[in-house]
């Protein structure tokens, strides 16, 4: 039987950002909404379905060899699972997200210290447990099936909940008084995968590339053309990744520059390289960096 390395997409909320990811580290996924196996375009992954806050389980548990999750119910398990590599993506951005502590904007409450006997609500149980366990503030954390910003103050006085921009904790009149942890999603695997080499190798090569897939993300691709009697002048504009490649042109008077910059700053970057007389700069996408 040929090596099959089983693996963990999270269902749910990161499903499409995952499988959009996989697609610039150059793999395809393929998932018809019925099937919890999703089909993937390389013979030796196994692809499966699961929630983000069982995945940890399944990896340790050796059902899953590896799998993508928030490294926040890594820490909810309390599972002794490997994280391979960082992958800082979320449903709709690409930073962190912060599991918050927000109570109702009439409460009054401003400090952890002043939920005192309440009750909050959360998926985050124990983390939260230990959060207010830490300042010495006895509460009672009750788990939340979901739809946890609409409890608040009926069903509960507090509530700790996850939140990329709080958009939708403004819009159910809640307030952000203090972060209970931040988190991203991290490549996980279990200790039996990684004992094996050929798991070890296959699981090092998905980092490398979806590594690769996250750090291109944020930068873009530069080319241009330079008279050599202007380059100094165009290479001191360029903050390059490394340093920039300079080739020759037929024209022995002319060199080609690549380099990689970061997109927020090609606006401002293009304007003075034309200023310094770089001709035909062209700003491209990249779909992985590895360095």
């Amino acid at each position: 039987m040929a090596n099959k390395l089983r693996l963990g997409i999270p269902k749910g909320s990161l499903q499409e950002a995952t499988i959009a990811l996989f697609k610039r580290a150059g793999w395809n996924i393929y998932a018809d909404g019925r099937s919890y196996f999703p089909s993937i375009d390389d013979i030796e992954i196994e692809c499966m379905l699961i929630r983000a806050q069982e995945m940890a389980r399944y990896v340790d548990h050796g059902v899953l060899d590896a799998g993508l999750t928030g490294i926040d119910w890594v820490v909810e398990s309390g599972l002794d699972v490997a994280s391979v590599t960082t992958l800082t993506y979320a449903k709709q951005s690409r930073r962190k997200v912060r599991w918050v502590l927000a109570v109702p904007e009439s409460s009054g409450f401003e400090r952890a210290e002043d939920l005192e006997g309440k009750i909050i609500a959360t998926e985050l149980v124990e983390v939260s447990k230990r959060y207010f366990a830490d300042r010495g503030v006895n509460v009672k954390v009750e788990f939340s099936w979901g739809a946890t910003e609409v409890k608040p103050p009926r069903l509960a006085d507090a509530i700790v909940e996850v939140t990329e921009t709080g958009s939708s904790l403004k819009a159910n009149h809640l307030k952000i008084i203090d972060t209970v942890m931040e988190s991203e999603t991290h490549l996980i695997a279990g200790k039996g995968a990684l004992a094996d080499p050929w798991k070890r190798e296959k699981i090092e090569t998905l980092a490398l590339m979806l590594r690769g897939a996250i750090d291109a993300q944020s930068q873009v691709g530069l080319m241009l053309n330079v008279r050599r009697v202007d380059l100094s002048a165009v290479l001191s504009v360029l903050p390059a990744l490394n340093s920039p490649t300079v080739s020759q042109l037929s024209d022995a008077e002319w060199v080609a520059v690549n380099t990689i910059v970061e997109e927020r700053t090609a606006r401002e970057v293009i304007p003075r390289l034309k200023a310094a007389n770089a001709a035909g700069i062209v700003e491209y996408p990249l779909n992985k960096v590895v360095l």
